[in-house]
């Protein structure tokens, strides 16, 4: 059978409608370090955020130069730690929420200061990530 006029433009606008789909799928996080969240790179590591982007008390979400979602918190003035963002439950990317890491898959609640497990399901602390602070900026250790 030949396909016909009609099929050749329903293919053809379900392919476009699929391009639409996937490119509208696409998340501003999963951006490479450097493009959305100030991150860049220094010769030892790259550039998470600008310790003024991270609330005294709170946390922000940024990306290591390898991909790896990282949580920078501030859990006091001038006082910078970093964990992985990786929930060690069932590996759901963990969010900041005020003065607390909470993951939005189970429930799981993370100390900022320490990352250790608050409330579970999980009952292991987040994995801590290096960082040192240089310049007004947080960079990879």
């Amino acid at each position: 059978m030949t396909p016909t006029r009609r099929h050749v433009l329903t293919g053809a606008t379900a392919a476009a409608a699929g391009v639409c789909l996937l490119a509208a799928c696409g998340r501003s996080d999963d951006a490479p370090a450097g493009a959305a969240d100030g991150g860049g790179q220094d010769e030892d590591g790259g550039a998470l955020t600008a310790v003024a982007e991270v609330p005294v008390g709170g946390a922000v979400l940024a990306r290591s130069s390898s991909g790896l979602r990282v949580l920078v918190a501030q859990p006091v003035e001038g006082e910078v730690v970093a964990y992985s963002a990786v929930c060690t439950h069932q590996g759901c990317t963990v969010a900041p929420d005020g003065a607390e890491l909470v993951c939005p898959c189970h429930g799981s609640v993370f100390d900022l200061a320490t990352g250790e497990a608050l409330a579970g399901p999980a009952t292991e602390p987040l994995v801590p990530f290096p960082v040192r602070v240089e310049g007004g900026d947080v960079l990879e250790a």
